[in-house]
């Protein structure tokens, strides 16, 4: 399936309007990140206790709040969570207290005060502490140093994999695309000020993953191109090359978004961060691969040729496997 026949669109045309759209939201993410929220660690990564609890019937957050306030818990967050799948009529929310009242030693006591503070207000309708997860500081560090390496390594492995697969060039480039998306997805978290959790760490790797398979369907089309003629200009290549393959990438992420937005709408509290994570980096990922990784071949050509020899013609190092 076509959707785009014969599409002739002059992409490296608008390289300055991409790098702009990029700039934008990259530095808007880690002014965040540096100044204003932070990067917002889930209970996984900073530590703390987080309790479920499930009434009979709808509570009050205000009154919740009250009860805890009059209890002196303090520094908590609650986070209403609806049922999914008719378990039953109550709801569930999501009581988190901070690292200080997570230690062993107080564990019991922070549970035993909101219990109280509960049992206090709510003996009447009814509630059931379901689940309690307790993550100690030096777990989360270890959780948060573990994240970061499995980031890195992912994207070291892809530039080794380009590296032998195309030339290191492309490898740079699909990495930076890659780097690319992962800013803007987490600055969009500290933007929103939504929790960075295990789950989201795993939707990262999954764009990663996703995003570097869009790069590397255009790469394959453009090592083709060349392939056939060398002699033609490296940017005519490059726009070909993109058009060519527009239909499929529009295709993918499409239906892939489509997937995901679902689960952004109709998934719930607990898929939140996840399906979040997916709808936000599946866009940028797309993106990327058209305006960041493929622009990065045409102005690693343009440089080379500022330093090359007045005369001495300079073309993008032929690929690995490619026809000749």
């Amino acid at each position: 399936m076509e959707l785009f026949r014969n599409a002739n669109i002059d992409w490296l045309g608008k390289k300055w309007y991409f790098l702009g759209f990029s700039l934008i939201f990259s530095v808007a993410g880690i002014f965040s990140m540096l100044f204003w929220h932070g990067i917002p660690r889930g209970v996984d990564f900073k530590g703390g206790t987080q309790i479920t609890v499930q009434f009979n019937s709808k509570p009050n957050e205000d009154h919740i709040r009250a009860a805890l306030d009059a209890a002196h818990v303090r520094d908590y967050k609650l986070q209403s969570v609806s049922d999914v799948g008719g378990g039953g009529s109550g709801t569930k929310e999501i009581i988190t207290l901070p690292q200080t009242t997570a230690q062993d030693s107080a564990h019991d006591q922070g549970r035993s005060q909101v219990e109280s503070a509960l049992a206090a207000n709510y003996h009447d309708s009814g509630f059931t502490i379901q689940q309690i997860d307790i993550v100690g500081p030096t777990a989360g560090a270890q959780l948060t140093h573990q994240a970061f390496l499995a980031t890195l390594y992912s994207l070291i492995g892809m530039l080794i994999y380009l590296w032998f697969r195309f030339e290191l060039i492309y490898g740079v480039a699909a990495v930076v695309a890659v780097f690319h998306d992962t800013l803007i997805t987490i600055g969009f978290f500290s933007l929103t000020n939504q929790e960075i959790t295990l789950t989201v760490i795993a939707a990262i790797l999954t764009l990663v993953g996703y995003s570097m398979n869009d790069t590397i369907v255009v790469f394959d089309r453009i090592r083709e191109n060349l392939a056939l003629n060398r002699r033609e200009k490296l940017a005519d290549v490059v726009n070909r090359s993109i058009n060519q393959t527009l239909s499929r990438t529009v295709i993918a992420s499409g239906l892939t978004f489509l997937t995901v937005l679902c689960l952004f709408v109709f998934g719930g509290e607990v898929l939140h961060g996840f399906s979040f994570a997916l709808v936000v980096g599946i866009l940028i990922g797309t993106y990327s691969s058209i305006a960041v990784a493929a622009p990065m071949l045409v102005a690693y050509q343009d440089w080379r040729a500022k330093k090359a020899p007045a005369g001495k013609k300079v073309t993008l190092p032929a690929a690995r496997g490619a026809r000749r």
